[in-house]
């Protein structure tokens, strides 16, 4: 697996799992790939943590498989960091949504 590709799927997994707790909470959402952005939409009714909050760090490789070279290499150091975001978000957010 190229570094870039785990890193995307790291923010593919934070974002799908912020979608799902904005569509959980009836919380419409623009179309981006932005967390910041989905992130911001939740504060009226939960305020992320900081472990969280952290996870917007992830946004930049949204686009890093589409634009290769215009960032530089991944180290591995960013590659765990990235899979301990999205592992967060991803569990944070489960811990949210309720099954009816």
């Amino acid at each position: 697996i190229l570094p870039e590709e785990l890193c995307f799927h790291a923010q593919q997994a934070a974002e799908k799992a912020l979608k799902a707790l904005l569509v959980a909470r009836r919380i419409p959402f623009p179309w981006t790939h932005n967390l910041r952005t989905l992130l911001d939409l939740l504060v009226p009714a939960i305020d992320p943590p900081p472990e969280i909050q952290a996870a917007t760090a992830l946004t930049d490789y949204a686009v890093a498989l589409l634009y290769p070279g215009v960032r530089e290499a991944i180290t591995e150091e960013e590659q765990k960091e990235a899979i301990q975001l999205a592992t967060d978000v991803v569990c944070w957010v489960g811990s949210l949504i309720q099954p009816d």
